[in-house]
């Protein structure tokens, strides 16, 4: 589906969860949206983040019915219910006594202005946030301004295929000061690609070819090396060792 609000509150926590529990020595940031509601209902989301295993989540400034920050024709909140967002969080995590990082995020930028985006976010810090992100930034200088304006408070720089801001490396990410940087979509658009080429393929030839590594004999992406990715040989080993018999025979 789009990112226009389309999900609910049990989508994304029940799919952050299933992230998280693949390695629990992995933290995990998630996508909290607007929080899903006024303050109890952000204060629940935030516990039932928590709950599943979340190291950190983003909660921004947009209206209930959101979209993509990468996307024009945003509605903002007014600072005031931003700041009663990040305080709910705030309050969530301190009933669960847990440390899960809060990261304000503005939309302000197209809308308002640069000016009105740091003020949005000192008012989030001030709130508790523990880390600020500001959407759509269009120029490196945004970038480095921002870092600058917002010092000590870690910023998060956030890289999207084909939008607003300038796609830039970790290494000069870090030179500019920010803290965290995250690259969300760019998996799943090279999936997309992927299973876009092998549809095309079986569509027009009925088969789907095997995928060879350079050695022209190791098959690449076979169904074993999928099942050990996932940890199949971790699974047989824990039945054995706690006195199992389901793959006594191997599998």
């Amino acid at each position: 589906m789009p990112d226009l609000a389309l999900t609910t509150a049990d989508d994304m926590v029940r799919n952050a969860g299933m992230v998280a529990g693949l390695d629990r020595s992995v933290p995990l940031i998630a996508d909290a949206d607007t929080g899903f509601g006024g303050p109890v209902m952000i204060a629940r989301s935030v516990e039932r983040y928590i709950l599943a295993g979340v190291a950190g989540l983003h909660i921004e400034d947009q209206v209930t019915t959101k979209r993509c920050g990468h996307l024009l024709g945003k509605e903002l909140v007014d600072t005031d219910t931003f700041v009663a967002r990040i305080k709910a969080a705030d309050a969530a995590r301190k009933r669960l006594d847990d440390d899960i990082v809060i990261i304000a995020r503005t939309d302000a930028l197209q809308s308002y202005g640069y000016d009105e985006a740091i003020c949005r976010l000192k008012a989030a810090v001030a709130a508790n946030a523990d880390v600020v992100f500001l959407e759509g930034m269009n120029s490196l200088d945004e970038m480095r301004r921002m870092t600058r304006d917002l010092a000590p408070t870690p910023c998060l720089l956030n890289m999207i295929s084909s939008g607003f801001t300038p796609l830039v490396p970790a290494r000069e990410a870090q030179e500019m000061g920010f803290k965290i940087q995250i690259w969300p979509c760019f998996a799943m658009t090279a999936a997309y690609l992927a299973y876009q080429k092998v549809a095309k393929e079986l569509m027009e030839t009925g088969q789907v070819a095997e995928r060879f590594a350079e050695d022209g004999k190791t098959v690449v992406g076979g169904i074993r090396e999928i099942f050990d990715l996932c940890g199949l040989k971790e699974c047989a080993a824990f039945d054995q060792a706690m006195g199992g018999k389901a793959f006594a025979n191997g599998v």
